[in-house]
C-alpha cells in the first residue's frame, strides 16, 4: 500500500473532519449484516444474450451487466463526475436489480448517491467498510432514502440473480474492514459456461489469501484487473489462478498514476491474455450468450497483448456505443487442423482417455476444463480442444508447445 501512498491520498481528496453515520447504526429497514444463511436459488439457464458494458469514467470503475431480465452495476465512478447516470441512459436502463460497491474509495462509490436517486434500486451490496468522506456521506444519505435492500456479503456466499450466478471470494469473515483495499468485495459471475472475476482494488496479499482459500472459484474467462491496473494487483500467482483470457482495466488515459503499470501489462502478454482498458479502448463491451463472446469497443484500437481473438471471437472498432456482432457458438474462430494420431507416446495424456487429475497435466486444463473434456469427448485430434471453453488459438499453441496432450 505504502508504494501507492499517492493513488490512496487521491482517492479520499474529499475527507472531512466529521465521520457520516456508520451504516450499522441505522434502522432495521438496511440491514447491518448478511444473512447467516444467504438463500442460493438455482441460476435461470442462459437465455439471449448477457452485456457487459466496462465503462469509460475516467480513473475510476463502473461495469453494467445488462440482459433481458435483469441489470446489475458493479461500481459507481468518480466522486467528481456525472457520467453514469447518462450511460445507464443511453443503455435504456431505469431499473438495477443490484448496486455492488466493491469498497468506498471515492473513484469507486462516487456517483452512488446520483445513481440511487435516478433509477429504481432494488438491492445493494457493500463492503462494510467506512470512510470519513463526504462521498461516503452523501451515499450513506441516498442509501437511507432508498427503498433498497442492504447485504454485505462475505467470502463463501453464494447466490443467483435471475440467469446470473455469484460467488463471493472476498472479504472473508473477521477480515479487517479498515484496510478498504484488503476488503474490497471480490466475486465471480457466471453466465453459462462463461465466467467473468471483479476484484475491486485487492491487493497482493488479498489475492493470494484469495488463491489460497478459493481456488477453484477463481478461474475466469473475463478479468477486471485489480486496482485498475496497477502493480499491487494481478500477481503472478493470482493470474496463473485465474488464466483469464481477456483482462480489462478501467482507467483514464495519461493518469498520473501510470495505471496501467508495465509490469502487469508485461504479466499479461506473457501468459497470452488479451488487454483491453478504458483508457485507449473506451468503453469496453463483452457480448456473451453463454458460450462464446464478441468484444467491441467504442474507440478504435487492438488489444494491448494477443490481438488473434483468442478465446473470445471478434474486436470492434470506433463509434460510441457500438453494436457488436454476436458471439460465435464457441467462443472461437474455426478450429486449426487436426493433429490427430493413432497412438500416444509415453508420458504423454490422451485427451479421449486420461482421467480428471490426468488431465489437468495439461497447461490451461483445470478441474472445470478437465470435466468439460470428459464430458466432449472423443476429440479428433489436438486442435479439436478449441471446442472447449476458454481454448482458442493462443492457448491451443501453449498446449502444442508443451508436448503433453495427445488424441488416439
Amino acid at each position: 500500500m505504502a508504494a501507492d501512498g499517492v493513488e490512496v491520498a487521491a482517492e479520499t481528496a474529499d475527507v472531512v473532519a466529521v465521520e457520516p453515520e456508520s451504516i450499522e447504526t441505522r434502522e432495521p429497514a438496511v440491514a447491518s449484516e448478511p444473512d447467516s444463511e444467504p438463500t442460493d436459488p438455482e441460476p435461470a439457464a442462459p437465455a439471449g444474450e448477457l452485456e457487459i458494458h466496462f465503462l469509460d469514467v475516467g480513473q475510476g470503475d463502473a461495469t453494467l451487466l445488462k440482459h433481458d431480465e435483469v441489470a446489475v452495476l458493479i461500481d459507481t465512478g468518480r466522486h467528481n463526475a456525472s457520467d453514469v447516470v447518462p450511460h445507464l441512459r443511453a443503455h435504456g436502463v431505469d431499473m438495477l436489480d443490484l448496486i455492488v460497491v466493491t469498497h468506498p474509495h471515492a473513484d469507486h462509490l462516487g456517483q452512488f448517491d446520483q445513481i440511487v436517486d435516478a433509477v429504481t434500486v432494488t438491492e445493494v451490496w457493500w463492503s462494510g467498510s467506512t470512510a470519513t468522506t463526504q462521498t461516503f456521506g452523501r451515499a450513506v444519505d441516498a442509501l437511507e432514502r432508498s427503498t433498497a435492500a442492504y447485504e454485505e456479503p462475505r467470502a463463501g456466499d453464494t447466490t443467483s440473480i435471475g440467469p446470473l450466478h455469484f460467488e463471493v471470494v472476498n472479504p472473508a469473515a473477521g477480515t479487517d474492514l479498515g484496510d478498504l483495499h484488503d476488503a474490497s468485495l471480490a466475486f465471480r459471475i457466471t453466465y453459462g459456461d462463461v465466467r467473468l472475476l471483479f476484484t475491486g482494488d485487492a491487493e497482493e496479499a488479498t489475492e493470494a489469501r484469495m488463491v489460497a482459500q478459493y481456488p477453484g472459484t477463481l478461474e475466469a474467462e473475463i478479468f477486471q484487473l485489480g486496482h485498475h491496473g496497477s502493480r499491487t494487483s494481478t500477481s503472478a500467482g493470482f493470474l496463473s489462478a485465474v488464466d483469464p483470457a481477456v483482462a480489462i482495466y478501467s482507467a483514464a488515459a495519461a493518469n498520473s498514476y501510470g495505471h496501467p503499470h508495465a509490469e502487469v501489462l508485461d504479466r499479461l502478454g506473457a501468459s497470452g491474455v488479451e488487454v483491453y482498458g478504458t483508457a485507449v479502448h473506451g468503453t469496453v463491451t463483452v457480448i456473451t450468450d453463454g458460450a462464446g463472446w464478441s468484444i467491441t469497443t467504442s474507440r478504435a484500437g487492438a488489444p494491448a497483448t494477443g490481438g488473434s481473438g483468442g478465446r473470445g471471437g471478434t474486436t470492434g472498432g470506433s463509434g460510441a456505443q457500438p453494436s457488436p456482432p454476436p458471439p460465435s457458438p464457441t467462443g472461437t474462430a474455426a478450429p486449426p487442423p487436426s493433429t490427430a494420431s493413432d497412438s500416444c507416446s509415453a508420458g504423454q495424456v490422451d485427451v479421449n482417455t486420461a482421467g480428471l487429475d490426468g488431465l489437468q497435466q495439461i497447461v490451461h486444463i483445470g478441474p472445470d476444463r478437465a470435466q468439460q473434456i470428459v464430458q466432449l469427448r472423443p476429440f479428433a485430434g489436438v486442435g479439436a480442444m478449441t471446442r472447449i471453453s476458454g481454448i482458442g488459438p493462443a492457448r491451443l499453441d501453449d498446449i502444442r508447445a508443451q508436448g503433453v496432450a495427445c488424441a488416439s
